[in-house]
């Protein structure tokens, strides 16, 4: 058994026999383009989005090392036409670039490296063929093609890591996508591969200083297309996944949710964190877990012009506008909001809604790493004295200290975060709004909750398992703060809290226009 040719179906096999949510009808797709024009396939999206699980499917079916027909029979991909043409056929190459990065660095030998390694492989795996002591990988492709007549299946997992982590090494850059082009770009490409497939977190259009390797099909967090099935779970999946293990669909959705492809997936979830969820039966930021705040931070740390106004709207919950052509591709060259808030689509931090070409945060994960991120924020000074203040507020709500409730509303009011007009309950609400952001943490926040008996201004549900209360808050404008207090009561508005705790605090906030001075009256619901 080799490194990186005829390893075998096992790591495919240890994905199937923990919870796999089968998506092998993917090989169906890649089958069709055997031998075709388009028979180079790259498919990106965020880490921890299966990308090496469909990598592995798809090295355990191709390599005709293995025998993976008892493997895939229960899955969809069985019953497809193309099934057994295709099984076990092909010499098969597996190449995980973060196995490199993670031992080399940025090196500036790691592509000879990657180079001499796989040759090493194939001088096993063909002794009969003589190879140039000079040849580089492609001529040693060539070299057993001419040989043996084999056409190789090449599978790329992670191809982008290097250039993700070199980013600053412009020459390393050029060298590894010269290397891709030399065997991808080339007369010879369709001599040796049969097809190839490659995963990775950023797409290859215009990437470094090369021109790219425009001759893949690509398929992205911004133009999925029709492997839009395959980027995360979809609603029927997690549906199903919900109950085999007493799931709650709708908090499954809050939490991890928000990624969308219309029209056929206008909801797609994060699978890991469905994964975890199920198995743990808990609803936490799992994302945090394998991708910190850090790496965030550092990104909403770049000194764009506008990007503290568009974070703003984003933690807000708005929408913002966004041209995602204008992206290079290119971690090591971001120019312009457009361009960075792309490349947070691409790495998951923002759901692209192609219809309207706006961006926004896809659920409360994300959203917790982004007040995370802005709490240590070196550059967000403001928003990260608004994430502080909002973290008093709710404390302080807790605690049911009115006084220190109103005056942490007047200064989020007076703060350049606050709405430039404050003239109405609207505007109110939009600094309530602002100053809950922290809530997130834990709670569930509804604007204009519906009771039946008219609309709460805000609540905040807590998470399931959680000692917190519920807290129902409504808001007056020239109007005494008890009144906003009588109207919850009258409303009956906490009512429709009670199915998730009899726990629930009654917050009532004014605002008086002639005195500018707000106001507060906490009560627990007896």
């Amino acid at each position: 058994m080799g490194k990186f040719i005829n390893g075998g179906n096992d790591g495919f096999r240890r994905y199937a026999t923990r919870e796999y949510v089968d998506k092998t009808d993917l090989i169906a797709y890649v089958n069709s383009t055997i031998g075709t024009d388009i028979m180079l396939t790259c498919v990106t999206r965020p880490r921890r989005f299966g990308k090496t699980a469909a990598a592995q499917m798809l090295y355990a079916y191709y390599d005709k090392s293995s025998d993976s027909r008892e493997l895939f029979a229960p899955y969809k991909i069985a019953a497809d036409p193309s099934f057994g043409q295709h099984l076990n056929k092909y010499p098969a190459i597996y190449l995980d670039v973060t196995d490199f990065t993670s031992q080399y660095g940025g090196r500036d030998d790691i592509v000879d490296m990657i180079q001499a390694a796989i040759i090493k492989d194939l001088k096993k795996a063909y002794p009969e063929v003589e190879v140039d002591g000079d040849a580089d990988l492609v001529d040693v492709l060539l070299d057993i093609n001419e040989a043996t007549g084999e056409k190789f299946v090449m599978i790329i997992d992670e191809w982008d890591a290097i250039c993700r982590e070199a980013a600053d090494k412009p020459s390393l850059m050029d060298k590894y996508v010269n290397f891709l082009r030399r065997m991808f770009k080339g007369g010879n490409t369709a001599r040796v591969f049969a097809c190839v497939y490659m995963t990775g977190i950023l797409p290859i259009k215009r990437y470094g200083t090369q021109s790219a390797l425009n001759n893949f099909q690509e398929y992205s967090m911004t133009d999925a297309d029709m492997l839009a099935g395959y980027i995360g779970f979809t609603e029927p999946e997690v549906k199903s996944l919900c109950s085999k293990y007493d799931m709650d669909y709708e908090e499954m959705k809050n939490w991890y949710d928000g990624y969308s492809f219309p029209p056929e997936y206008p909801s797609v979830f994060n699978p890991n964190s469905v994964i975890q969820a199920c198995k743990r039966h808990t609803y936490k930021n799992y994302w945090g877990k394998t991708s910190s705040f850090e790496t965030l931070q550092l990104y909403i740390d770049m000194n764009q012009t506008g990007v503290q106004e568009c974070l703003e709207k984003i933690v807000r919950g708005e929408s913002l506008k966004v041209s995602v052509l204008r992206f290079g591709f290119d971690v090591s060259s971001i120019g312009s909001d457009d361009e960075l808030f792309t490349l947070m689509i691409h790495l998951g931090y923002l759901a692209y809604d192609a219809e309207s070409r706006t961006v926004r945060i896809p659920n409360k994960e994300i959203r917790m790493e982004f007040i995370e991120a802005l709490r240590g924020s070196k550059t967000h000074k403001k928003l990260q004295a608004m994430v502080r203040l909002s973290d008093r507020l709710v404390n302080a709500t807790l605690d049911g200290d009115e006084q220190q409730v109103a005056e942490i509303v007047g200064q989020i009011h007076d703060s350049d975060a606050g709405p430039q007009f404050y003239n109405n309950e609207q505007a109110l609400r939009s600094v309530l709004k602002l100053g809950y952001i922290s809530a997130i943490d834990d709670f569930v926040s509804i604007q204009e909750l519906p009771t039946g008996k008219g609309y709460a201004d805000l609540a905040f549900i807590p998470q399931l398992g959680s000692c917190r209360p519920a807290i129902v808050v409504e808001l007056k404008w020239n109007h005494p703060v008890e009144a906003a207090i009588d109207q919850i009561k009258r409303q009956d508005y906490p009512d429709v809290l009670k199915r998730f705790t009899d726990n629930i605090l009654l917050v009532g906030i004014s605002y008086d226009e002639a005195t500018k001075q707000h106001t507060c009256k906490i009560e627990k619901l007896n």
